[in-house]
């Protein structure tokens, strides 16, 4: 029995495919080309395989994400690569006042079809400037789209979905997902299983084998979807209670929509986020949420954020910054009661 394609291993398996795929696909970024393969070794095989588009970059944030939108914007596909999402910062203009704005600013709808990755999160010991989710900083910039990567989502269907709509997109990878499965379409283990809600299957949906109408809906980005499997699981093993967990791909532009019917069989619903709070993703949806099911709903939206402090690089004082799987059992235990 062949063991599952670790997250890293499909990422590289769809940019690959990409480039074997399409003439006009390049990458771009710092340190890509082998034999190191980038900081996490993404990109790894892919510049032996084609060295005239897996492009090696000086070490300019901004120069790289001009370069691939200027690539985009003369008819190419480009993946460009930040190193870790903190250095996106740097090209923050390229992506508000170029990149964004470069699909409508000129008269008539221009495509530009381009992904910016980004490994982000925390809980590898990396220290303050290099362990941020900075997800919400890009929330709310016309034309531009945010994803996330997911143990539930294959890599090559989701790198075509982007590079199909023709806008920008940023994709932020938690690394601490590289090293984990990808869990396919079906059972997931004894307790629960995933599926898709309808509407072009970009939101994975976890239940219990049995599915009964859940007490609680988990609603977390594809970097938290584990620590929300493993808080639900124990919910279900020591609390009885019963939760499902919706794992959306698309963070921005946001629509609740497909969301609504398992939402409103729930008697609370929790959003988790990595981030630490004040205008956030989880905000947003909270307040999305409230709109539409405020006569439905058994109590407040229960937010979830990483505190308002810098990620310590020290591992105990990490875990005490950054939501983790206890940090939702408690929280969803407690506001039960």
């Amino acid at each position: 029995m062949t063991s599952a394609e670790r997250m890293a291993e499909n990422l590289n398996r769809a940019l690959r495919t990409l480039l074997d795929r399409d003439p006009c696909a390049y990458l771009i970024g710092e340190d890509i080309a082998d034999p190191y393969g980038g900081a996490f070794k993404i990109t790894r095989g892919l510049s032996d395989r084609h060295p005239d588009r897996v492009l090696v970059t000086p070490l300019s944030e901004g120069g790289i994400v001009g370069v691939a939108a200027g690539l985009a914007l003369t008819g190419n596909k480009v993946v460009a690569e930040m190193m870790f999402a903190d250095f996106v910062a740097l090209a923050f203009d390229q992506l508000l006042n170029f990149a964004s704005k470069s699909v409508s600013m000129y008269g008539r709808t221009i495509p530009l079809r381009m992904v910016v990755r980004c490994p982000s999160g925390g809980n590898r010991g990396y220290g303050p400037t290099h362990s941020q989710s900075l997800q919400k900083h890009f929330i709310g910039i016309p034309g531009l789209h945010l994803y996330e990567m997911s143990p539930f989502h294959d890599n090559t269907q989701l790198l075509e979905h982007m590079l199909g709509l023709g806008v920008p997109c940023v994709f932020f990878e938690d690394k601490v997902l590289y090293s984990r499965p990808l869990r396919t379409r079906g059972v997931v283990d004894g307790l629960f299983r995933c599926d898709f809600l309808p509407g072009g299957g970009t939101t994975a949906h976890v239940v219990t084998v049995e599915a009964p109408d859940p007490d609680w809906v988990i609603i977390a980005p594809g970097g938290l979807a584990e620590r929300a499997m493993n808080a639900i699981r124990s919910l279900l093993l020591e609390d009885e209670l019963t939760c499902e967990l919706l794992v959306p791909s698309r963070l921005y532009p946001v629509d609740i929509g497909p969301l609504l019917p398992v939402l409103s069989r729930a008697r609370g619903i929790c959003v988790v986020e990595d981030g630490p709070v004040g205008g956030t993703w989880g905000e947003l949806i909270a307040q999305l949420i409230h709109t539409r099911l405020w006569g439905r709903l058994g109590g407040p939206v229960l937010l979830l954020s990483a505190r308002l402090s810098i990620v310590p690089a020290a591992a105990h004082l990490e875990r005490e910054v950054i939501v983790q799987e206890t940090t939702i059992h408690r929280a969803v235990a407690e506001a039960t009661k």
